[in-house]
């Protein structure tokens, strides 16, 4: 008599490694090949615009004093070794608080795939099609992984970028390094042990959430370099006794969803729901800007004449952009200002305009903006539809008692609200230009736009630094 064997149930891990190692170019929906091409041409463009920053300067020195490489800085002229390369990308693309983000995984998924694609594929001498393949992946299995803490990562105290992203990284690294789906499942064991992200930096001026976009590269281009070469690492990082949800939630982990993860893995492609940021903040400072901007512009009201501004937040932004309110009332520099609700709305009263002109010093020491925040409260939006979208609003009392209000319930680059192609190359311009001349800028859009016809990813990486 022949007693029936269980049948084997492949681990999260084999799951997404399988996906992505017989992911074909060809197989990713037109739709998410075009789309994925806008992301990676925003994220160029914010992370040339970023190279002129303080941050950027000072990091991009750091990493160079250990030793130079063959690697572009991009906005920059520095050259450095592969993982310290994609390590100042990512702090670029992540740094001005302008990269696109998934709402569903609650992180910015090109802040650490676009600079691991862009490093392993020059590295591998892979072509745009393998390139923009290995992206897509990437990025997909990131943000489901992101979507399975349910948000639980936050609260626990941790960075969700730094969390997730290490696991983005080493799928894109793995693909683009021609791994077997053996040692791709792996490899993600392997990186586990590198994960890392904290939530200290919402609490006072700290450059580190930069860090934390950049790092998870290292860590992703290490452990598939390891697996590579036969390292062996835990194939349960994420269902394990010990695994990803069971260590870094608070809740139980039962409270998790890591069913998910593969759901419908390659029919339904989460890389949709993917949002382009046209404001250079937190995404829960965006519906109060935009709801400012329209009452002051609208209305004409002259800041010197306002009382009071009442700033409507879902609760899951209060511990980001809200408290704790002394810090966030007075930012002591661009980073910390990203994330709050005070300088955002104080701001959009004052500037009437919310640029990547308005990162500056001169605005943080703005006296009638530093006057204009101590008159922002913020209460918890009873209407919030967070996290459906990045929902708020203000409301706005002036000196002769007049009172007006306005509300975002459905944020700007949400499949309700999609960004127009245009927008997002005219973005990337203006960004690209704070490092390039025009004509070389628009080369490096026409590159990107069209990836698919890039033999050699180094042909494109070679135009993005400076002289």
């Amino acid at each position: 008599m022949t007693i029936p064997r269980e049948p084997i149930v492949p681990t999260i891990a084999e799951t997404l490694a399988g996906f992505v190692t017989r992911l074909d170019y060809e197989a990713i929906p037109a739709t998410i090949r075009a789309q994925a091409k806008f992301h990676l041409l925003d994220s160029v463009g914010i992370a040339l615009a970023a190279s002129s920053f303080d941050y950027a300067r000072k990091a991009c020195a750091g990493l160079a004093a250990l030793g130079g490489g063959d690697y572009t800085v991009i906005g920059m002229p520095a050259k450095l070794s592969l993982r310290d390369a994609a390590l100042m990308n990512g702090m670029l693309v992540h740094g001005l608080e302008f990269d696109d983000t998934s709402i569903r995984g609650r992180i910015h998924p090109s802040a650490f795939s676009v600079p691991c694609a862009l490093g392993v594929g020059a590295f591998a001498q892979a072509s745009g099609k393998e390139l923009l393949s290995a992206y897509i992946a990437g990025v997909e299995c990131a943000v489901r992984i992101g979507m399975a803490a349910r948000g639980g990562f936050s609260p626990a105290g941790f960075n969700a970028v730094g969390i997730v992203g290490g696991f983005g990284s080493v799928l894109i690294a793995g693909k683009l390094l021609g791994l077997d789906a053996a040692r791709l499942a792996t490899a993600q064991g392997i990186v586990y042990s590198t994960t890392s992200g904290n939530r200290e930096f919402a609490t006072t001026d700290s450059w580190t959430k930069r860090l934390e976009a950049g790092w998870p590269c290292v860590g992703g281009i290490t452990a598939a370099m390891l697996a590579k070469e036969g390292f062996v690492g835990s194939h349960t990082p994420y269902e394990g006794k010990f695994g990803l949800f069971k260590t870094y939630l608070n809740a139980p982990a039962a409270a998790a969803d890591i069913a998910a993860i593969p759901d419908k893995l390659g029919e339904h492609w989460e890389f949709a729901g993917m949002l382009i940021k046209m404001l250079p903040s937190c995404f829960f400072n965006h519906a109060l800007i935009n709801s400012t901007l329209l009452l002051v512009n609208t209305h004409d009201l002259r800041a010197a004449d306002i009382r009071r501004i009442r700033a409507l937040v879902p609760a899951a932004a209060v511990d980001t952009v809200c408290e704790p309110r002394a810090a966030k009332l007075v930012p002591g520099d661009i980073a910390a200002a990203e994330f709050s609700a005070y300088f955002s709305v104080a701001c959009a009263a004052v500037r009437r305009q919310f640029t990547l002109n308005e990162m500056s010093a001169d605005t943080l020491n703005d006296a009638a903006i530093r006057a204009m925040a101590t008159k922002v409260d913020y209460a918890v939006d009873p209407q919030s539809n967070f996290p459906q979208h990045y929902s708020g609003g203000v409301e706005i009392t002036m000196a002769d008692g007049r009172c007006f209000s306005a509300r975002e319930d459905i944020n700007s680059g949400s499949l309700e609200k999609p960004i127009a192609p245009s927008a997002i190359e005219a973005k990337f311009l203006d960004n690209a230009q704070r490092a390039l001349p025009r004509q070389h800028a628009e080369a490096v859009r026409d590159m990107i736009l069209n990836i698919e016809l890039c033999d050699d990813v180094n042909a494109l990486t070679a135009q993005l630094g400076t002289v």
